[in-house]
């Protein structure tokens, strides 16, 4: 993805008529939902102070209880991978897969799986995977990534879906009533139970991996998590190393911000813990496999943007961030959209690449202010630009700009000269153009293409403050 490509997608997206009421359906039902769920619990902020400690805990410790949930993990007989990076994630899930003659898989939603793009790894092995979420599996039908972390299929009504299903669900009566929600659900339950009764494994990801006990817990609204984990005989888990937590007690308190921020519950329909394989006079998996997936995340420990690292993936950033409310996620062009995708896909698919998407922020701090875990993701987003104009990345003006302004700002007489230059100048565009900035020269003029300026008042801050004081 180039930055090209996200300016073309942003104002094509900025401009779709089909998408703007789909996010704000979003904007109203999720930060509704989250502000409610908070005002419902009154100790809401000490609990996200102890969720975001918890998480920076198990971030420092996060070698050691890793080795601690393999052990344990091992001892209750499932058994774990270590995955340095997507490919040998992917060669891992499908080796065993080959080794137990899978065909087809099952799977639940999982951006772990989205992110090392394992579906088409599968299908190029011979695999044929069936998301099993209602929006993954729209959106697979339909061959579109994910265009939010907890609601893939948002970005479309339900005539879309409708038109989705028609093509794909050929051999269903074709005048039949699929115009409502209700008809919907009911046609896409039809097909996903053959594909749950036919699956030979059920691959997931994970929310937290359970250092004492080794356990993978998962959260879900629709159940179709145990079926995807415990109906086929072989389970395979995909889960990023940095969602180790240490005990239940820490996962308890993680569950409870979880919901809340993600959307506006107290808890989740569905928690799913899963701890070994099934012994054989039990229903269940016969083999539990868990991918233990790196992918960058030891070298984002290791770096300024560590702190990322204790994100939980609730999508509260996304529901307040006035970028994605504008542009939705398919924009970003990533695995992931939004605030956390700015921070995480520069690390994953490159920053030359996607050197645009930390600029892809007003910096309003929304997303900080909301985070379950108060990651300070502004902070972040300026560290990868800071990276980016490090390496020279950015145009050349807007690096000479930005190092004039530097200068002008390293003494305090050049400073207030080019802020009453900047005054000056303001106030006479404004008196050419009638009263109003409606063009606005150079780089300034993508500013002024969708808005006017009011011209400054009078002097600067600074010159008003020396004549009142």
């Amino acid at each position: 993805m180039t930055a090209l490509d996200f300016k073309a997608r942003a104002h094509a997206a900025m401009n779709d008529a089909r998408l703007a009421p789909a996010l704000k359906r979003m904007k109203s039902h999720f930060q509704m939902g989250r502000a409610l769920a908070a005002q419902r619990f009154p100790d809401f902020e000490m609990l996200r102070d102890r969720a975001a400690a918890i998480r920076r805990r198990a971030i420092s410790a996060m070698p050691d209880l890793l080795e601690r949930f393999e052990a344990n993990a091992t001892a209750a007989g499932a058994s774990v991978h270590w995955a340095a990076d997507a490919a040998e994630a992917c060669a891992i899930a499908a080796r065993i897969c080959r080794d137990n003659g899978v065909k087809r898989a099952i799977k639940s939603k999982s951006m772990a799986t989205e992110e090392i793009h394992l579906n088409a790894h599968l299908k190029r092995e011979g695999v044929e995977p069936v998301e099993t979420d209602l929006g993954e599996y729209i959106i697979q039908l339909r061959g579109e990534r994910p265009s939010h972390i907890i609601a893939p299929a948002i970005h479309l009504s339900k005539e879309d879906v409708a038109e989705t299903f028609r093509a794909a669900h050929a051999d269903l009566a074709p005048d039949r009533d699929i115009s409502g929600r209700s008809e919907l659900v009911r046609e896409a339950r039809i097909k996903l139970r053959e594909a749950f009764l036919a699956a030979d494994a059920g691959i997931t990801g994970g929310n937290m991996l359970i250092a004492e006990t080794g356990t993978i817990l998962l959260v879900s609204n629709e159940g179709n998590i145990d079926l995807t984990a415990t109906a086929p005989r072989v389970h395979i888990a995909v889960v990023g190393i940095d969602k180790i937590v240490e005990s239940w007690d820490d996962a308890g308190i993680v569950l409870r911000v979880l919901a809340r921020s993600a959307t506006g519950q107290d808890m989740s329909s569905y928690v799913t813990c899963l701890t070994g394989a099934a012994a054989q006079d039990e229903d269940g998996p016969k083999q539990s496999h868990i991918i233990l997936l790196d992918n960058g995340r030891s070298a984002m420990r290791a770096s300024n943007k560590a702190e990322m690292l204790a994100c939980i993936r609730c999508g509260a950033c996304l529901n307040h961030c006035p970028i994605y409310a504008a542009t939705g996620g398919h924009a970003y062009g990533g695995t992931y959209s939004g605030p956390m995708g700015a921070v995480l896909t520069p690390l994953f698919d490159g920053l030359s690449e996607n050197a645009d998407l930390p600029s892809a922020s007003t910096f309003c701090g929304r997303c900080e202010a909301v985070c379950p875990v108060r990651i300070p993701l502004p902070m972040l987003l300026r560290h990868w630009r800071e990276d980016a104009f490090a390496a020279g990345i950015p145009p050349r003006g807007e690096r000479w700009g930005l190092g004039l302004w530097r200068w002008a700002g390293r003494a305090p007489w050049r400073y207030r000269l080019a802020t009453r230059m900047a005054s000056w100048g303001l106030r006479t565009l404004g008196w050419l153009q009638r009263g109003r900035i409606r063009r606005l020269p150079l780089a300034g003029g993508n500013f002024t293409a969708s808005r006017d300026l009011t011209p400054p008042a009078g002097g600067t801050f600074q010159s008003r403050w020396r004549g009142e004081r």
